[in-house]
């Protein structure tokens, strides 16, 4: 595999969105339950670029995954938080590249500012599970029959990082905008 990690375009939407497509029709992994044509999938590129992040993994200059940090709620003191997803092209899990899209996207998102990653997954999904443990992430709670998909309820478990060191700031001071 000669796997290579690049900033996403609004070019890679389409192979993005064949990507995502069988996670929406297929699994419970995502709560999406129409895939999202290549103009959506573009636009949903094109606004994660602007304030966050996402990231595409090539292997020989094709396009095997791909993974994207963006909000994680509106309100403004959660602007230091970000939300972030990795997926894979079907067949490609324990490649090493769930891994380089997240090595590389916590360390962007990290330079933009943001403090804290958080991911949600839903249950059961040991392959994500076990990535976002290796990546440095700890469960902070799950929730209990969240989602209904596939004739089924789902729950969904949260884990953690910190992007930061951590270190607390003096008093009065905030950290800086995310960029």
């Amino acid at each position: 595999m000669n796997l290579s990690v690049r900033t996403a375009t609004a070019a890679d939407a389409e192979a993005c969105a064949a990507i995502y497509a069988p996670y929406v029709t297929d699994t419970a992994i995502t709560f999406e339950t129409v895939p999202p044509p290549a103009d959506e999938m573009a636009q949903r590129i094109i606004e994660a670029t602007r304030t966050h992040a996402w990231l595409v993994a090539e292997d020989d200059g094709r396009i095997v995954g791909y993974a994207y940090g963006g909000p994680f709620r509106s309100r403004a003191a959660y602007r230091w938080s970000c939300e972030v997803s990795v997926y894979l092209e079907v067949g490609r899990r324990r490649t090493g590249a769930g891994r380089a899209l997240y090595e590389d996207l916590l360390k962007r998102l990290a330079e933009r500012g943001f403090q804290t990653a958080v991911a949600g997954m839903t249950l059961p999904n040991d392959a994500s599970i076990g990535l976002h443990r290796a990546m440095g992430f700890e469960p902070v709670g799950t929730y209990r029959r969240i989602g209904w998909k596939h004739g089924a309820w789902h729950d969904v478990a949260w884990v953690q990082r910190p992007l930061a060191d951590g270190a607390d700031l003096p008093a009065g001071q905030d950290p800086a905008e995310p960029a």
